[in-house]
């Protein structure tokens, strides 16, 4: 999406580092979504089988996340950064915000 083609863009690069893996993560985050809209519902009353499914679905996305995390860092590693270079600030603090929202809702 739009920071995947951000760190394209800084980094003056033809392609992003893992870019069949990054498909594959996007597409499996979008399968396993589907399947995990339960953990939502941690308010309701569940059987201990359904949130034990809902627990490991969840924590099985984390996958495909993190491999999209490693993709977009690992392609601005080597980076040479300009002093205004702010798209550089905003796509570190993104993934920053991802990285520790994920890790919030995992923990």
């Amino acid at each position: 999406g739009l920071v995947s083609m951000a760190t394209i863009i800084l980094s003056s690069k033809k392609d992003l580092y893992g870019r069949k893996g990054m498909i594959l993560a996007i597409l499996s985050i979008g399968f396993i979504g589907c399947l995990v809209w339960g953990h939502h519902m941690f308010t309701v009353g569940m059987d201990h089988d359904s949130r034990a499914y809902f627990s490991a679905a969840t924590m099985i996305i984390a996958i495909p996340t993190g491999m999209k995390i490693f993709s977009w860092l690992m392609t601005l590693y080597g980076l040479k950064l300009k002093k205004d270079d702010y798209l550089f600030y905003w796509v570190m603090g993104f993934i920053f915000m991802f990285t520790v929202g994920g890790m919030s809702g995992l923990v």
